[in-house]
Order: structure tokens, then sequence, then C-alpha cells
């Protein structure tokens, strides 16, 4: 007994004093551990319950508008070429030349009504050289239209069709509040499917130079366009029109996100004019222009300042009844220098005949004003 009271007490003091340690020293010969902080946020239940966005009211708005275009041309052949050459032909007796093969050959493209009197507005080059065209209607109507005129210019034409109840687009002419990256919608008949949407958004305003029409002013765009599109609405997130689809870039034929349409305000002159005066009519004052290059501006002396070179111009033209010469350099059109040469000629086309040009001009050296009346650019034949 004496012999356990003897051990006990180091024992219970050890067991004492390890209870100490524990109690005022918890991480004592414990190895530390790395931790890595994520900070988290609290996201309220009832943001789950957003409702999506949605273009159905839009596309409702609009769709009804926007047509179906077939064409149908007859082309002609030849089975031996040598009966198509004048010099060959003279050497065949007329009565049993080979009689000439026909086949129809079809294609397709979209439009829009833009009148309930039945004006349809698409792309030239969807009816061009046709010899029947119909319209197809997303009530499933369909109608023989008639070409009312055309405008390779900017590859535009104008249709009639004679049906009744007929819907129209609404148009979206003002192009100043047009943005990039505002929400757009293109609705058109894609490799004759029937009526599709894509969604995108506005690429690039102003798209010039690209070498499709001979005067360019598209709005570049992401949303699909493909085959079978050209001459479909583009739309804004109300259901107005703000663009003609007309083209695609692309390698393979098929849609890489770069589309251009040709402006509301565009197709509507455009449609007004063919309408009303057969013809599209474009200011025009005779001259031809030249980019004033760095080295051309320097040989000018006139690095410092902005302007084209004017390197023809037709003669007894408004440019040429003004007094204005090859060699002299634009510096300003109505007081607002030019910027390119395609512009600057897009501008003076956007001038009403018989109106007033007052340009700023450098000759040798020393600047002038001219006066010019403009006329009326002749048609391209």
């Amino acid at each position: 007994m004496k012999k356990f009271s003897f051990l006990g007490w180091p024992i219970l003091t050890g067991i004492l004093a390890a209870l100490l340690i524990l109690q005022f020293l918890p991480n004592f010969n414990v190895q530390e551990v790395n931790k890595v902080e994520i900070r988290e946020t609290f996201i309220p239940e009832q943001t789950h319950s957003i409702k999506r966005i949605s273009y159905a009211d839009a596309v409702d708005r609009a769709s009804p508008a926007v047509v179906n275009i077939f064409t149908q041309t007859v082309v002609r052949e030849n089975n031996n070429p040598l009966i198509a050459d004048p010099f060959f032909r003279q050497f065949f007796n007329q009565d049993r030349l080979p009689q000439q093969q026909e086949r129809i050959q079809s294609s397709l493209g979209s439009g829009v009504i833009i009148s309930r009197q039945g004006y349809v507005v698409t792309n030239n080059h969807v009816i061009s050289g046709a010899d029947t065209i119909i319209v197809s209607l997303q009530d499933g109507r369909e109608s023989i239209a008639t070409v009312i005129g055309s405008d390779p210019e900017t590859d535009l034409a104008v249709l009639k069709i004679n049906l009744t109840d007929l819907p129209s687009i609404t148009l979206s002419t003002s192009d100043a509040h047009l943005r990039v990256g505002d929400v757009v919608l293109a609705i058109g008949n894609p490799f004759g499917v029937g009526q599709t949407v894509t969604m995108g958004i506005i690429s690039a305003i102003g798209r010039n130079s690209i070498g499709l029409n001979t005067y360019e002013n598209f709005i570049q765009t992401d949303a699909a366009i493909n085959p079978g599109n050209s001459g479909g609405a583009l739309i804004d997130p109300d259901g107005n029109l703000l663009g003609i689809n007309t083209a695609i870039f692309s390698q393979s034929g098929g849609s890489h996100g770069i589309g251009f349409a040709i402006p509301a305000s565009v197709a509507r002159k455009v449609m007004q004019d063919l309408i009303e005066h057969g013809r599209v009519i474009r200011g025009w004052l005779g001259i031809e222009v030249q980019e004033l290059t760095p080295i051309l501006a320097e040989s000018f002396g006139v690095t410092d300042r902005q302007g084209l070179i004017i390197a023809g111009i037709f003669r007894n033209g408004p440019a040429h009844q003004a007094g204005l010469q090859p060699g002299d350099i634009l510096l300003a059109l109505n007081g607002e220098p030019p910027s390119t040469a395609r512009l600057t000629m897009s501008r003076i086309a956007g001038i009403r005949p018989g109106e007033k040009a007052r340009m700023e001009i450098l000759r040798d050296g020393r600047e002038m004003s001219l006066i010019a009346t403009i006329g009326e650019r002749p048609q391209i034949r």
C-alpha cells in the first residue's frame, strides 16, 4: 500500500500537468496546416426566378411582312459551242441548225413588304435576270410579282404584288440611334428551309470599301445570314426594320458571323425614287477624285491638310462649269472636310439635283471657293 502511494503522486502530478498544458496551449506540438481562403457571396433565391429575355413579340410584329422570293430563269444552251459563233454559223444550213435546249434555273431569296399597297423591297441580285418572280407570304398566300425598278448601285430592287390585306413592316429610318453592340434579329429564308430568325448584335456601322456596291454604307452584324437570307429583314428588339440583309463575308459560302445589311434609310429613298420616278435620283458633280496619300500630300505641300485630289472632270459637267480643274485639291464640301473618296462621292450623291454645293479648294498653293450647281447623275446602262 505504501508502495502504491509512493508511485501514485508522481503519476497524478504528470496527468494534472498534461491537462493544464492542453487547456492553455491547445496547439502545442501540432503541425500547422495551410488553409485556402474562398470568398463566397450570398445569392438571393428570388434571382433564380427572373424571366429570361424573349424577342418573340418583335418577331410576331415583323415576320408577317418578311416574304420568300422564288425566281425562275429560262437558260438556253447549245450542245455544240460552234453553233453560237456567228463565223461558223454561216457554214451551216440554217434550216438544219440544232435547236437550242432550254432549262429552268431556280433560285431563292427573301424580301420585305414595306407598304400595304404591295411594294416589296429585296436585293437586286435576287431578281436580276429572272423571267418569273413568285412571292410567298407567311400566311401561305403566293403572288407573281412585277418589277417596279432596280438599282444595281445599291443592290436594291422594288417589286409589286397584287394581294389584299397585306402586312407591312415599320421602318426605323434614323441611323443616328444605332450603336455597336445593339441587339438585332435577321429574318429570312436561308437555304429555302422556310422563314428563320437568327440573333446577333450590330458589329459595326457605316462599313464601306467592301467592294460589293457602288454606294456602300452597311450595317455589319454577326447575326447568322446565309444564302437565301438576301433581301430579308434586319430588325431591332421592337420589330422595326433597321436594314435589308444583302451579303455575307465568307470563304465557304456559310455564315462566319460577318454579314452586311443596307440601312433602312437608304432602302426607303431608293424605293420612293423607283416608285415615283422610275429611277434613283442622285446628285452629280462630274468629278473623279483620288486619295491624298502622304507622298502626294508632301508633293503638293499640304502635309497638314486633309483633302482629295481632283483626278478628272467631265466636260461641261457641274464641276467643270463651276471652274474646277484637274489637279485641284478639294479641302471641304459644304463646310465639311472630305474623309475618303468613296464617302465623298456618296455625300455628293445624297445632294438633290439643283442644289448648290460650296467647294473649298487649293490650287497652286492658293485657297479658293467655288459654287457648283448639283446635276443629276447619269443612269448606268
